[in-house]
């Protein structure tokens, strides 16, 4: 049964304006993950086999980077997105671009080494990673529908491959969602965490 969402105080919009948080699922302070992606053995990058939705925003600072990562990833900016764009209010740019898939993993995939080669990208080039990574990439693997903050669906259906060990995730994703949401939400679900949900 899945659990109840715990009401916030307040809605607690992003640093982009959307979405705004007004629940927590309590799953978030019990389920546990891996954590340390790139200090992972045993995985050889599962969740990156789907590709990703990428917030228009986001989309918009990579294609800015376009000629850039054109010549580091080997790609041609046609074959990063997948061409399909879904209206989507609670995303910021109010829709999201799929990356595409080839060979069974996110075009962004590092295929010579592990991870994410727009992350990549932006730790050789001083960037913050979150100028080009999307929201859900960064949240991952918690997730935000209607307001409510939860686990991804991965992690509800059991298929994401480093479950139960390691942290809970809300402290794997604690950091992240300060920097997406701010202090007081992340000392509101330090609140939440603490009345044991």
């Amino acid at each position: 049964m899945t659990p109840t969402p715990v009401p916030l105080s307040r809605g607690f919009p992003s640093r982009y304006g959307v979405p705004e948080l007004r629940a927590v699922d309590p799953a978030i302070f019990q389920r546990r993950y891996f954590t340390h992606c790139l200090q992972c053995t045993f995985c050889h990058d599962w969740c990156c086999q789907f590709g990703v939705d990428v917030d228009r925003y986001h989309v918009d600072r990579i294609l800015m980077h376009a000629d850039s990562l054109e010549a580091y990833t080997g790609v041609p900016r046609a074959q990063w997105f997948t061409g399909e764009v879904e209206a989507e209010p609670d995303s910021p740019g109010g829709e999201t671009w799929r990356t595409r898939v080839v060979d069974g993993a996110c075009v962004f995939l590092n295929r010579r080494g592990r991870g994410c080669l727009l992350h990549a990208f932006c730790m050789e080039q001083g960037i913050d990673h979150h100028e080009l990574k999307s929201l859900v990439d960064g949240l991952f693997p918690l997730t935000f529908e209607a307001g409510v903050l939860g686990p991804a669906l991965e992690v509800e259906d059991n298929e994401l491959v480093c479950l139960d060990t390691g942290p809970t995730l809300y402290r794997g994703m604690r950091e992240e969602l300060r920097y997406y949401f701010g202090d007081q939400l992340v000392a509101e679900l330090d609140q939440v965490e603490s009345l044991g949900h």
